[in-house]
């Protein structure tokens, strides 16, 4: 999970990539980057940590230019330490590209084997990203043999990227003196925006991103997401192009952006994130009054923040009173994005602190949004009973992870998740809670996909197991969680 954006303006551009990447800084915080181009000269900072303590006045000056792109970093491919794995990534040839991406391939072995033996290319790092500039550099040379480059060449060239390319992508590429790319997989795994502003004299300009917030921060019009498969080449000028240039494509986002990964006040593929997590708590509720024994329940309380929607919605149809038990410190990053299991260990205390007032001698129901590896769930369930609850029931508005992520979320060994060979009742005992309450798989969707006919499936690999992007066999697996750092 990483978070992109790329702007065309009539006006410098890196003060508005800055400040979108700040809007974008939930969806990584292991490092960052921008590039510009101004005409025919790329431009490029990026360093390791947050935005806002990243990049200097020196920097921001540097980056010269009305067409730029940014990143910011969460590690799911290649090293999170390492600074010259932070995006973007460039290559001189042909024409000068920069790309940034957000995704993760799953054919990387086989493109690795290709650039090294077939297109003569290097690489000097681990990470997919520059895997994926490389393949397109390589098919946009192919398309052309001269030094102009139209429209027509660039999305040759992507259609060829599609076919050889697997797995999540979301991308968006500077081509120097040409203007802006974007594309996304055909699967529409990972969320791309296009939004549009007119400028003083009536010219288009343009900014693709992650999350719709960002347009709207911005004074954009979201004019509509990229859709599976497609691409749009946006001129230095704000002419804008597109074609679909994939086979196949098929609508599937990504089922955790909408519980976790965006910020609640996005909208992903035409479904509000926030009205998504309030359905959640509603169908949960459904669950809870299944499972748990009628007067179990004194108060509900969630885990901030991303927990507050559906708890508060659970409450409300189970009649419960809701609660606020756990202040947090917002100057901790989220624990679930840590780099490392010890690191987010850490991190639980220094995020939450329990009021003992909320808690003491109450049947409290814990609401989260998900439980991946369970570290910051028993800890959490830990911290309320040594605030005084009687007793724990915790409730998760995802169905279990049991299966590797390998679409850009960093969940990839099944031994790393509390829920992989367990039964709830083995679940709730290693956390410490005295009852476990899962959404279900059919529920999930339920909640999601309600009110709306756009999306009609969603990527949910990691609770069914069954992978619809690239080749995941369970050989890959094995190969993924032998090379996988926690």
């Amino acid at each position: 999970m990483c978070g992109i954006v790329g702007i065309v303006s009539h006006e410098p551009v890196n003060q508005q990539i800055y400040d979108s990447l700040l809007l974008l800084q939930h969806r990584g915080q292991d490092s960052t980057g921008i590039a510009t181009a101004d005409g025919s000269q790329l431009h490029m900072v990026k360093a390791r940590g947050q935005v806002r303590e990243a990049y200097r006045t020196r920097d921001m000056r540097s980056l010269l230019g009305n067409v730029g792109l940014g990143h910011v970093r969460y590690a799911t491919s290649g090293s999170a330490g390492r600074e010259e794995e932070a995006q973007p990534f460039y290559v001189n040839a042909p024409y000068g590209l920069i790309l940034v991406h957000n995704g993760n391939l799953t054919n990387t072995r086989e493109l690795n084997a290709e650039l090294h033996t077939i297109d003569r290319r290097h690489l000097n790092t681990h990470s997919d990203t520059e895997l994926l500039l490389n393949v397109l550099a390589n098919e946009l040379q192919h398309v052309t043999d001269d030094s102009s480059l139209d429209a027509d060449e660039v999305f040759q060239a992507v259609t060829r990227v599609h076919q050889r390319v697997e797995g999540s992508y979301a991308a968006i590429a500077l081509i120097a003196g040409q203007g802006l790319l974007a594309f996304r997989d055909p699967f529409g795994i990972r969320p791309l925006v296009l939004g549009r502003r007119e400028a003083v004299g009536g010219r288009s300009e343009w900014v693709v991103a992650s999350e719709s917030l960002v347009l709207e921060s911005g004074g954009y019009e979201i004019v509509r997401d990229v859709e599976p498969g497609e691409a749009i080449l946006i001129t230095p000028d704000g002419e804008m192009h597109s074609r679909q240039c994939a086979a196949n494509p098929r609508l599937l986002p990504c089922s955790f952006e909408y519980i976790y990964l965006a910020r609640p006040d996005s909208v992903l593929s035409g479904i509000s994130v926030y009205d998504a997590r309030l359905r959640l708590g509603d169908v949960l509720a459904e669950q809870v009054t299944a499972e748990v024994p009628s007067g179990d329940i004194d108060v509900v309380m969630p885990i901030p923040d991303s927990g507050r929607p559906s708890a508060m919605q659970l409450a409300q149809r189970l009649g419960v009173e809701y609660r606020e038990g756990f202040f947090k410190n917002r100057y901790v990053g989220r624990t679930f994005i840590m780099p490392g299991q010890s690191v987010r260990k850490k991190s639980v205390r220094q995020k939450l602190n329990a009021m003992s007032t909320e808690f003491k001698g109450k049947n409290v129901l814990l609401v989260d949004d998900s439980i991946v590896r369970g570290t910051t769930s028993g800890q959490i369930v830990e911290m309320a009973r040594a605030a005084g609850a009687a007793s724990v029931t915790f409730a998760s508005a995802a169905p279990p992870v049991l299966f590797p992520h390998v679409y850009g979320i960093n969940m990839p060994t099944r031994k790393e998740l509390i829920a992989h060979g367990r039964s709830n009742d083995e679940i709730a005992a290693t956390m410490g809670a005295d009852h476990l309450v899962y959404q279900t798989v059919e529920g999930m969707n339920r909640a999601i996909l309600a009110g709306q006919d756009k999306v009609t499936a969603l990527e949910e690999s990691c609770f069914t197991g069954e992978y619809l992007a690239g080749n995941v066999t369970d050989e890959y697996l094995a190969w993924l969680e032998a090379t996988q750092v926690s």
